[in-house]
């Protein structure tokens, strides 16, 4: 059994689900999900849809050329199509912060995330032991403002030697540059401690105390040359009222953070996550 995950997005206009639909038809090829939605102020149509083809003569290369011969040019599709059985590679970046690394790596030795890691990454060398309890190999590169971009240099030969798909910044607390940016659009994973766009900065969690606030939140993107302002892929919050100490909000926060990261790894992982215009369409 071979299966297929299709996203596609176009401008709207009629038959696309038809001419899509009867396409795997025609292909031999039995449809097991499939859902769609039209961004009606931007007119687009979004698509995912997942296939299963019985034959053992199936070719997923073949068949993304006989799919682009008929329909790509046809409706000029932007699209993208997976094995369905092939796990993406995910390289994880962490600094000192060790909550969302330890939640990360215990989802993957359980199985619960469709991915493989082939390393940790830090810009300290405290982590790594933990790594080592997870038989991951871990690389220390230290970054400071002279050897910034010779140390972003290193990042990115380590990622294409591994053949990285995408990058999660697991509370990995320096700024990305371009240089990664452009080379892996939509495709580092970043979590920021608060419900973006309020509160930003180093401390969200003092600033919200001083506010008073009754919620806290935390907020998973793709990150972008704009500093916190690339496409949502996830966010939560959680109810605080004036009892709680700034103790309490970060505990509370840093579960918020594990959470959110988790999920975001979850949607992008399995490809159901679209991004247009700096927003983010999700499947379910």
């Amino acid at each position: 059994m071979h299966k297929i995950t299709l996203l596609i997005h176009c401008e709207d206009q009629p038959n696309i689900i038809a001419s899509v639909t009867n396409f795997m038809a025609t292909n031999k090829g039995n449809i097991v999900y499939i859902d769609q939605h039209v961004d009606r102020e931007q007119n687009i149509f979004f698509m995912r849809l997942e296939c299963e083809f019985k034959s053992d003569a199936f070719s997923i290369e073949k068949f993304r050329n006989i799919f682009k011969e008929v329909l790509v040019e046809k409706f000029q599709l932007k699209w993208k199509m997976y094995a369905a059985d092939k796990r993406p590679r995910m390289a994880l970046f962490v600094s000192k912060y060790d909550h969302c690394l330890y939640d990360i790596l215990g989802r993957y030795n359980s199985g619960e995330l469709f991915l493989e890691i082939p390393f940790i990454l830090s810009n300290h060398a405290d982590l790594k032991s933990i790594a080592d309890s997870f038989n991951i190999p871990f690389y220390h590169i230290p970054v400071t403002k002279d050897t910034k971009y010779e140390a972003e240099r290193e990042q990115l030969k380590l990622l294409e030697s591994y053949s990285i798909d995408f990058v999660v910044l697991a509370r990995y607390m320096q700024i990305v540059s371009n240089l990664l940016i452009d080379k892996y659009p939509n495709k580092i994973i970043n979590i920021h401690h608060s419900f973006l766009p309020a509160f930003v900065g180093a401390k969200p969690y003092h600033s919200a105390y001083k506010r008073g606030v009754k919620i806290i939140g935390a907020t998973s993107h793709y990150i972008t040359e704009e500093l916190d302002a690339g496409p949502i892929i996830e966010q939560d919050v959680t109810h605080v009222s004036h009892s709680h100490s700034i103790n309490d909000l970060i505990s509370k926060g840093r579960d918020l953070e594990k959470i959110v990261l988790s999920n975001a790894i979850k949607l992008h992982a399995n490809r159901k996550v679209m991004v247009f215009n700096n927003k983010t369409v999700i499947f379910s």
